[in-house]
């Protein structure tokens, strides 16, 4: 091949292929019609003597050559888009981008309302987007750009991830205000579920892949006990609002169960075996670590969280009640609610 006459404009088209597995949505990331983009993969195929995407239902499965040259790629372009930035002149207000961020169920409820609402504001060409942390694997997502961070628990991952530590989440068991068992226990609120209890009652689990690798059932284990799980959901909120309309019982971040006890009619209790909180981390790609607009996303979330745990401050006064229903709109002694109060997740309970 004569390096000399490649357009490098195909690459832009391989990795967008690459990222959305698809013409049409390909196209539209880059400014492209869907024969332009055809026309180009048609030149690729030619000049690389590969098929490099197979159609398979309404997806483009990448080739083996194509996952050679993907990551590769990827890099190369974001090099390119650094050095040509004009990083003298990053203002928020009038930036065009989106942001993609991988993380729990938990974090559309929590985070990124606030989020959004703070970009409104001060950088209205700003989209943001959440996937689920099942949606694949985090180092490779990070690898292609196919997002821009990850908030997840505690990863092994390479040199060129960057990482920093955003908050943590100690456990608390949640259960029906109604459950009749619990109460003719005469077992109060902030009390904790006695031993024989907590494994006689069923559970409810999150788990997004549908397996279980539990830290409740791992201190269960270490006393020679086990507990009965009989329900999986992929969601943290659905898990509190089928514990809610049962005879179940929960194990969720605190903070959540602060945030929609009230509002579900959920108790808050202790757990019987203690069970080591969870450390969230943003992590992102190295390449990004001196881009200005990604920086400024970095902040953004930094804040959200500083937000939050001020205001958590105040809600678990002494002197102030916790579970306020989001729905209202208003919080406890005349200080507003928001999705952000319970600011906290944690994954595998």
């Amino acid at each position: 091949m004569n390096f000399n006459g490649f357009d490098l404009n195909l690459l832009r088209v391989f990795d967008a292929l690459m990222r959305e597995r698809s013409v049409t949505r390909a196209g539209d990331q880059i400014g492209l019609s869907q024969p332009a983009v055809s026309a180009a993969l048609k030149r690729l195929r030619e000049i690389l003597d590969d098929q490099l995407f197979v159609r398979r239902g309404n997806d483009m499965i990448p080739t083996p050559r194509a996952l050679e040259l993907g990551s590769s790629t990827r890099e190369a372009l974001g090099k390119i888009e650094f050095a040509l930035r004009n990083r003298k002149q990053f203002d928020p207000t009038t930036i065009q981008r989106r942001f993609t961020l991988l993380g729990s169920d938990v974090f559309s409820l929590m985070m990124m309302p606030a989020l959004s609402s703070r970009f409104a504001e001060e950088a209205p060409g700003i989209s943001l987007q959440l996937v689920d942390n099942a949606w694949g694997n985090a180092e490779r997502l990070l690898q292609e750009d196919a997002v821009d961070v990850v908030l997840e628990t505690e990863l092994n991952v390479p040199e060129w991830v960057s990482s920093m530590h955003l908050l943590s989440a100690p456990y608390v068991v949640v259960a029906s205000a109604k459950h009749p068992g619990i109460a003719a226990a005469g077992i109060a609120p902030r009390e904790v579920i006695p031993l024989d209890m907590f494994c006689q009652l069923h559970h409810v689990v999150r788990s997004s892949s549908g397996t279980l690798n539990c830290a409740v059932d791992s201190a269960l284990t270490k006393v020679g006990r086990k507990r009965h799980v009989a329900l999986i959901l992929p969601h943290t909120l659905g898990v509190a609002i089928a514990t809610a309309n049962s005879l179940h019982l929960a194990t969720v971040p605190r903070q959540f169960a602060d945030l929609m006890a009230t509002h579900l009619g959920l108790k808050i209790y202790d757990s019987p075996v203690a069970l080591p909180a969870t450390n969230i981390n943003v992590f992102w790609h190295a390449r990004h670590n001196g881009d200005l607009a990604h920086q400024w996303l970095r902040r953004q979330i930094v804040r959200v969280r500083d937000e939050f745990e001020a205001k958590m401050r105040i809600r678990t006064s002494p002197t102030l009640s916790v579970g306020c229903p989001i729905s209202t709109g208003q919080g406890v002694a005349g200080v507003e609610a928001s999705p952000l109060d319970g600011f906290r997740v944690s994954y595998g309970t």
